[in-house]
């Protein structure tokens, strides 16, 4: 089993290989006036292309080298052994790169599109093909793919630095940004989503996201194992995605790094794909505060063990779909607006008040500002648990002990929105120290992470050094941090805004008595009245000179 292992990181923010921000300006300028919507599908099925054809050609020279012990370079089966995708010979790079200039390019990148997807049934309906399209510019498509040739994205070295996917993943980024709201809906920020992955620690088990957008907590999650010396094989990997294009955005994603999943397109309210999955960990960022969700028609659905959802707000759908997936010793963790935590609509607040009732909220984290690029509406994260007792985590314990400790009846409450630091005029980002403060609370509080033991940075954790009166790395830090009982949360008309909890942050005592600090004061604001009389006249005075006086 996998040792969990969060190790110190530098405090910047996501590291980059040098290039992705020079390749995107160049990408940009090429855009002209195409919407970017329209140029992300163009910018990125290029890449998927360039990647794949990479990943042929240098298991191809692999082959050759190898034909005097009977290889053969042309059989597709020598590919896909080892999970390589067959490309035709219409289809390959070099062929595309030689008739960059000519203004049928268009028409030949389409066929190399269609060829693939005949040739590769797992990648059917997936890849773009309207490249030969009258209103793309085929000579800007000619120098796309000029300035995509210039990236080894499918070579052993590349591939193993993720080149393709940190380019994939900074383009789909900055597509986020270009397209603002809209962009929303296929991409979650991924520091988000790493204190998502960091918090839950996939170790293994059935992995579900019922509105996947472009694949981010997937791939997050299989980033995790790697990091923390896992087995990638340990987790098996189910989504849906309602949008037709972002779904195909996903099933790209995914495939460029080998990740194999099961991937349906359909709404998930109305056509469930994964009917009978129970999952172990639900990651998810539903669409916030959705009013067409159409729940009017599912008044009787199953899933609604804890009320029915109002139907101009699915907020409260989701929340019991992800219950209604959760294996027996499953644990969720999502993404929400802040109303939900507080929301008494419709009866939202019945729902909520069951939920917690039923003692299923484990932790509430209160995120900071600014962090989407679709939304500028606070949010904050959830995560559910059908058993607190600690018993069912012991099977996949990272330490490969006992598990959990009994948080039966509590709920932690992290308030972080003091966190982060801005990283333009409008966005704000996590930190890698961040993220690991946040995480490693919620594992010190959980009982699965001992900080002694140098799995957590002891000096990112907020505890007392000797624990709490339980004898746990764990304590309450006002402003923070608080582990609330249900009786507290009940004292709280079952409202779950962690700033109700955690209290005021600690003020430090700079040692001046009070007597004396008020006489200090006090003589201070004298002053301070004294010389704004003394402006007050002057400007009087002023004011007279120009005719103006009283």
């Amino acid at each position: 089993m996998a040792k969990r292992q969060i190790k110190d990181r530098p405090a910047n923010g996501t590291a980059n290989l040098g290039f992705e921000a020079t390749l995107w300006a160049a990408a940009d300028a090429l855009r002209n006036n195409m919407d970017a919507a329209e140029y992300k599908h163009v910018v990125l099925g290029l890449i998927f292309l360039k990647y794949i054809s990479d990943a042929f050609e240098a298991k191809h020279a692999e082959l050759e080298a190898q034909r005097a012990q009977g290889a053969d370079a042309e059989d597709p089966d020598e590919y896909r052994a080892e999970s390589i995708f067959w490309v035709p010979k219409e289809a390959r790079w070099s062929h595309l790169k030689a008739s960059a200039p000519q203004p049928t390019i268009g028409t030949l990148v389409d066929d190399a599109m269609a060829a693939i997807e005949r040739d590769n049934p797992s990648l059917k309906g997936v890849l773009p093909k309207d490249f030969g399209r009258a209103g793309l510019d085929k000579q800007r498509l000619g120098q796309i793919i000029n300035l995509v040739s210039d990236i080894a994205l499918g070579s052993a070295a590349d591939r193993a630095k993720d080149t393709l996917g940190r380019v994939y993943e900074y383009f789909l980024a900055r597509f986020a940004s270009a397209e603002g709201k809209s962009g929303g809906q296929f991409y979650t920020p991924s520091r988000v989503v790493r204190v998502l992955v960091e918090m839950l620690a996939p170790y293994k088990g059935r992995v579900y996201d019922p509105c996947c957008g472009s694949g981010g907590m997937f791939v997050s999650s299989e980033k995790f194992i790697e990091a923390h010396s896992g087995k990638l094989g340990d987790i098996s990997i189910y989504g849906q995605e309602s949008n037709y294009t972002t779904w195909r955005l996903a099933k790209m994603n995914l495939a460029i790094r080998g990740i194999d999943a099961q991937i349906g397109h359909g709404d998930t309210f109305h056509n469930d794909k994964h009917l009978d999955l129970k999952a172990d960990y639900v990651l998810a960022n539903p669409p916030f505060n959705d009013s067409d969700w159409r729940g009017e028609l599912l008044k009787n659905d199953k899933r609604w063990a804890y009320g029915v959802p109002p139907a101009g707000n699915a907020n409260y759908a989701w929340v019991q779909h992800f219950i209604y997936h959760l294996a027996p010793g499953g644990i969720a963790g999502f993404v929400l607006a802040n109303g939900s935590m507080s929301s008494n609509q419709s009866g939202e607040g019945e729902i909520r008040k069951s939920i917690i009732e039923a003692d299923l909220v484990d932790c509430m984290v209160a995120l900071p500002g600014q962090l989407f690029y679709s939304t500028q509406i606070p949010v904050c994260l959830w995560f559910l648990t059908r058993d607190k007792s600690g018993r069912a985590a012991s099977r996949r314990s990272p330490q490969g002990g006992g598990g959990f400790r009994d948080r039966r009846g509590e709920t932690l409450f992290i308030d972080a929105r003091k966190l982060g630091s801005m990283i333009d005029r409008v966005h704000r980002d996590l930190t890698d120290d961040d993220l690991v403060k946040i995480a490693g609370t919620y594992h010190a509080w959980r009982g699965d992470v001992p900080v002694g033991a140098g799995l957590v940075p002891a000096r990112l954790v907020p505890a007392r050094e000797k624990g709490d009166d339980k004898g746990r790395p764990y304590a309450d830090v006002p402003g923070f941090c608080k582990s609330a009982q249900l009786d507290d949360i009940r004292k709280h008309g079952h409202v779950l805004t962690p700033g109700r909890y955690v209290g005021a942050e600690e003020q430090e005592d700079d040692g001046e008595p009070f007597e004396e600090k008020m006489q200090r004061l006090a003589a201070q604001l004298r002053e301070q009245q004294a010389e704004a009389a003394k402006l007050d006249a002057a400007i009087a005075a002023n004011l007279k000179e120009l005719g103006y006086g009283g």
